[in-house]
């Protein structure tokens, strides 16, 4: 199969928020994650999509900024790809993609959280080499 990655314009954003529904742990509505979105594509946020003969089967937020610890940093956020789509070297393609494509931005570090109860993800990423720092913490306010 023939894929294509590309960013998806900020003004069709809304492409991805069924994908990222599906993903999604938090019970938040798509009315809501659309409206997030919208916000999301003012800031420093770009959106991936993957494509396999025009349809949308996968998605990665990208979140750019410089770290103190690593430099220009691009934070990978909802990385998802179609169940029937998985288990075939795409994950892989469409990370290399956008490692190669942030690299052509001036970009040194990829960076990414994964639920702890993912371990399928937490291996995917470790095979290709991205360290553990830390945890991640959230509290709502």
């Amino acid at each position: 199969m023939q894929f294509q990655f590309k960013v998806i314009p900020s003004d069709s954003i809304e492409v991805v928020v069924p994908l990222v529904k599906r993903m999604s742990k938090a019970s938040v509505t798509e009315d809501l994650l659309l409206e997030r979105f919208r916000e999301m594509v003012t800031q420093n946020y770009e959106c991936i999509g993957v494509y396999d003969a025009g349809e949308l089967i996968g998605v990665s937020g990208l979140w750019y900024s410089t770290r103190h610890y690593s430099g220009r940093s691009v934070e990978l956020d909802h990385v998802f790809i179609e169940d029937d789509y998985r288990n075939n070297g795409l994950g892989t393609q469409f990370i290399n993609w956008i490692e190669n494509y942030v690299k052509l931005k001036g970009y040194q570090a990829i960076e990414l959280n994964a639920y702890i109860d993912n371990k399928p993800s937490q291996q995917f990423y470790e095979r290709d080499n991205y360290a553990r720092l830390g945890y991640h913490y959230v509290k709502q306010i």
